[in-house]
């Protein structure tokens, strides 16, 4: 190939959007643009200085979309439900509409299952559920796309899931996933995932592909935990309805979509296959939490 792709990362000041651009910046032989609300916040600015191009954009905003998609080839796109609630799936869809009128030929949205319908009803989990509209709606458009499915973030038990200090200088991870494996996987990796896709575009169009880089029960993630940080940490299964009425913002969002997880969702160990597969540098548990030892200490501290 003489001219490299250019390729367009939208939310890539984000957790995922960031992870893609640097990774395919390393890559070498991509043309990244990254459209951003805020062109020169600090992670902005690192983007470009790693050889980005870097545009303002608003998924708000239509036209801002088809300027930042002119002569692109292919697209990253992740919208924020955390952020921006239900209009997540009206910014999905400006997208989408965008990248129909463009000559983008590959796009990979994050999205992720859709908990209501799976469910039958059962649990609806609001930041599964629209990205799964927005990912319906791509495929209404015959969208040619690859969806990537993020599992839990390791990220998750620096912060809204962290083990807790107990009275007795103990530490407990409580949540309601009970002895079924949490499929997980580090932020910072999702970038590897997003480039193993890109390298054979063609055999993943209309896929979905699952991010996983380990799918340990609560108690494994626990153990690994407490032999690494040499403190005693253990899991303790906590009813949904429990967790759900906690203080910490989100925890009736979260107590759904464990209980999703543990009714519906038993195993990731074939897109755990496949995730190594195209990104053999993918880090299980262990080998992120050794990289990040001194964040977690601090999260047990805190």
């Amino acid at each position: 190939m003489n001219t490299p792709l250019r390729l367009l990362v939208v939310g890539a000041t984000g957790a995922q959007g960031n992870s893609v651009a640097r990774h395919l910046l390393a890559a070498g032989k991509y043309q990244v643009r990254c459209m951003t609300r805020a062109p020169e916040s600090g992670t902005a600015i690192a983007l470009r200085r790693h050889g980005a191009e870097v545009v303002q954009g608003n998924l708000n905003d239509p036209a801002s979309l088809r300027s930042a998609l002119r002569e692109c080839d292919a697209v990253f796109g992740v919208t924020s439900y955390w952020e921006h609630g239900e209009q997540e799936i009206q910014h999905g869809r400006n997208l989408i509409d965008a990248i129909t009128h463009s000559s983008v030929q590959h796009t990979i949205l994050s999205t992720l299952p859709h908990a209501r319908l799976l469910s039958g009803g059962r649990h609806a989990v609001p930041h599964f559920d629209s990205k799964a509209r927005i990912e319906e709606y791509a495929r209404e458009q015959s969208l040619p796309a690859t969806y990537l499915h993020a599992t839990f973030f390791y990220e998750n038990f620096l912060s809204c899931v962290r083990p807790h200090r107990q009275p007795n200088g103990h530490y407990l991870l409580s949540f309601p996933q009970g002895s079924t494996p949490l499929a997980a996987v580090a932020a910072a990796d999702i970038g590897g995932l997003v480039a193993g896709i890109l390298t054979e575009s063609f055999w993943y169009r209309d896929k979905v592909v699952g991010a996983v880089g380990d799918d340990l029960r609560p108690d494994q993630y626990a153990q690994v935990m407490a032999l690494l940080l040499n403190r005693k940490i253990e899991y303790q299964y906590v009813a949904s309805g429990a967790y759900a009425i906690q203080s910490m913002p989100g925890a009736a969002e979260l107590a759904s979509m464990f209980e999703f997880n543990r009714q519906y969702v038993p195993s990731r160990k074939q897109d755990l296959s496949k995730s190594r597969e195209l990104f053999p540098e993918l880090r299980n548990f262990e080998r992120w939490l050794k990289a990040n030892i001194t964040a977690m200490q601090r999260a047990l501290d805190h």
